[in-house]
């Protein structure tokens, strides 16, 4: 996964994150935890990469904000090249790059033809859309999603499409005047100004402005001496008294990094927590949640459960089986879904008083691995019904889930969403995801959780946390092993489903072993 700003959701494809077929394993600090097993095989293929710990409490609220690092500093003064080597020396997943050059204003035509002839200075506090930024950082830093402006610097235009941004452990933003607006400013957990010398920063601006944006030599002259030599001893040099820390000489300067790092290294440490723990520990004795909805355990239902839960059952059987309980929980699920009167015509010519769906759209979101194998039974009785997917795992180290993947639909916030994993036991994974959805601007009472199987702890956990989403089961077993296993249970239901045996040191979410 990548570590930058393009790091959670989107519609690109899965086969972005994997290297070509037969690749070595390549080290990435950005992406790939020391510790860390192959995330997700496919034909001969692996991906590797490090998953988001929980970002909020038991109760489903945030719980730590995003540790967010302001780098200042002149025009081509190596505030990248410092972000990248901060990046690279973290060695924590889900760390977001964002630049103040993506936030540069909308011109007027007036504006438009002053840049076109180098005359519209972009090194004025004016030229930049601090509302925007001030806003986007803090809804990124509250962990929501967020769209970030991509701006064309040959056209002097933002482009039509905006980048999505997801899912940040630490942001880094970069830019000349990232310490010039006082809201901003207050946003910023830690402050670092990178110094370098003005003979090298020009010489860096004439080398990116000529072969990066097309510009004339004589036109990055210009705009120098007559706009971003003056901003920098107006705007920019006074601010450098604010910084927690000044680096001399940018990238180079890899003491500085190392100081930096540590003190970002002990911020994290201070916001870890163990939502898993929290949970297992919690004592359920309250009766089940009215948001809770079990489909009725007619003979058929008890049989197709016999039948799937039996150690016995081939592969074969085990599929298909489990695809019509899917079917029967999916139809069931349907009914919860808000529905209006509606009268039609029959084609006799008489009317006919039913009822439709009341709503904008579907989106069904499965929990990869198993909750994937629910979106056939989906897509059969929900006509163009939008698909999104989010991986969750276990960190085996920690225990606890990890967020590693997301593709979730453009404008999901306005979509009634069908959540879909196989089991739920304590939780745990099943309260990530509706938290992802819930930083998409998904509203709770719009969400269904559909599970073929889930434990009472996993139900009160997550009805506790999100009290207005709607759990909907075929069963609810009593209780979990000391192993967090569900009891009777139905197995592991993705080696069962999918004829893996889970000897490979590597686990998915669905496994019961790992799942939550």
């Amino acid at each position: 996964m990548s570590s930058r700003s393009d790091s959670g959701s989107g519609e690109d494809s899965l086969d972005r994150l994997l290297p070509p077929a037969g690749a070595p394993r390549r080290r990435s600090a950005t992406s790939l935890s020391k510790t860390e097993p192959p995330l997700l095989r496919t034909g001969t293929r692996t991906i590797y990469t490090a998953g988001r710990p929980p970002w909020y409490d038991e109760h489903g609220a945030q719980s730590k904000e995003a540790f967010v690092i302001g780098l200042c500093g002149g025009s081509a003064s190596g505030k990248t090249t410092v972000a990248n080597k901060i990046i690279e020396a973290l060695d924590v997943p889900w760390v977001v790059l964002l630049s103040m050059d993506s936030f540069y204003r909308v011109l007027s035509a007036e504006e438009q033809t002053l840049a076109a002839s180098n005359d519209y200075n972009f090194d004025h506090p004016g030229a930049f859309d601090f509302q925007l930024l001030v806003a986007t950082l803090k809804k990124l830093k509250q962990g929501k999603s967020v769209k970030i402006p991509v701006y064309d610097f040959t056209t002097h235009r933002r482009q039509k499409d905006w980048k999505n941004v997801y899912g940040a452990s630490v942001i880094i933003l970069e830019g000349i005047m990232s310490f010039v607006d006082k809201e901003l400013l207050q946003l910023l957990d830690m402050k670092i100004f990178v110094d370098t010398d003005s003979d090298i920063r020009l010489v860096r601006r004439l080398r990116r402005d000529i072969t990066e944006r097309g510009r004339d030599i004589e036109g990055v002259i210009k705009q120098y001496n007559k706009f971003v030599k003056p901003a920098f001893e107006q705007y920019i040099e006074p601010t450098m008294r604010l910084a927690d820390i000044v680096v001399p000489r940018g990238g180079g300067n890899m003491v500085a990094i190392d100081l930096i790092v540590q003190h970002i290294h002990s911020q994290l440490e201070e916001r870890e927590l163990s939502v898993r723990a929290l949970l297992a520990s919690a004592q359920q004795t309250q009766p089940l949640p009215q948001t809770l909805s079990v489909l009725e355990s007619t003979p058929q239902v008890r049989g197709l459960h016999t039948i799937i839960r039996n150690r016995e059952t081939s592969r074969d059987e085990f599929i298909f089986y489990s695809k019509r309980l899917m079917r029967l929980l999916i139809e069931h699920a349907l009914t919860f879904l808000p529905s209006q009167s509606s009268v039609v015509q029959t084609p006799q010519g008489h009317e006919y008083e039913g009822r439709s769906y009341n709503g904008k759209g579907i989106t069904g979101v499965s929990i990869l691995r198993a909750g994937e194998t629910m979106e056939p039974a989906l897509r059969a009785v929900c006509k163009d019904v939008r698909i999104g997917k989010i991986l969750i795992q276990t960190n085996l180290d920690s225990g606890e889930p990890e967020l590693h993947y997301l593709r979730l639909p453009k404008d999901i916030s306005e979509d009634h969403v069908i959540l879909m994993d196989s089991t739920v036991s304590t939780g745990a994974a099943a309260m990530m995801a509706v938290r992802v959805l819930l930083d998409h601007e998904v509203e709770e009472d719009k969400i269904m959780l559909v599970s073929l199987l889930m434990a009472e702890l996993g139900v009160h956990s997550v009805a506790y946390a999100f009290p207005k989403v709607k759990i909907i089961t075929t069963a609810v077993d009593k209780s979990l092993d000391d192993f967090l296993h569900v009891v009777p249970g139905i197995g592991d239901f993705g080696d069962r489903y999918f004829g893996t045996d889970g000897s490979d040191g590597w686990s998915d979410e669905d496994q019961e072993q790992p799942s939550y």
